[in-house]
């Protein structure tokens, strides 16, 4: 079964720069500091762009976990979208959305989701994994948009 959720972050930055931010390999391995993410393979610094791939590595509920993730879709300073080619989930797809606003711009993340392992992996999306991806895709926005300070490496 296929979890899907949306997060939205309001921020003071233009949307372009909120774009560049959110493809930005550096900001994002800053948002995630605290699982100590890492990029590992393809595109390891800067901006991605379509038709590239990144490899992280990173650990989550204590174990490490490796996911290659490719922009399929890029239309700058609108929409992107990622989708795990290589990883921990049955399918992963993440749809970035910048929106223009007086005040700065807003970032809408849509992502769906399927976990492995059949019935197993149905409870886990439903008890655990749902919860935890919002969390995380909070935070990183939150982070993005400036309002929460990096988190120092452990």
């Amino acid at each position: 079964m296929t979890v899907s959720f949306v997060c939205r972050t309001e921020s003071a930055l233009p949307r372009e720069q909120l774009f560049d931010l959110a493809r930005s390999i550096d900001a994002h391995l800053d948002s995630q500091a605290d699982a100590g993410e890492q990029a590992v393979a393809g595109v390891t610094s800067g901006l991605i762009g379509t038709g590239q791939e990144v490899t992280w590595r990173a650990r989550h509920f204590g174990l490490p976990i490796r996911m290659t993730s490719r922009i399929t879709s890029l239309d700058f300073p609108e929409r992107f979208v990622d989708e795990q080619v290589r990883g921990p989930f049955q399918t992963f797809r993440h749809v970035h959305e910048f929106e223009a606003t007086d005040r700065g711009s807003i970032m809408t993340d849509r992502v769906e989701f399927t976990a492995p392992f059949g019935a197993l992996g149905r409870i886990a999306e439903k008890l655990v994994l749902r919860r935890y991806l919002e969390r995380l895709i909070a935070v990183r926005g939150l982070h993005l948009a400036g309002l929460v300070p990096p988190v120092p490496p452990a």
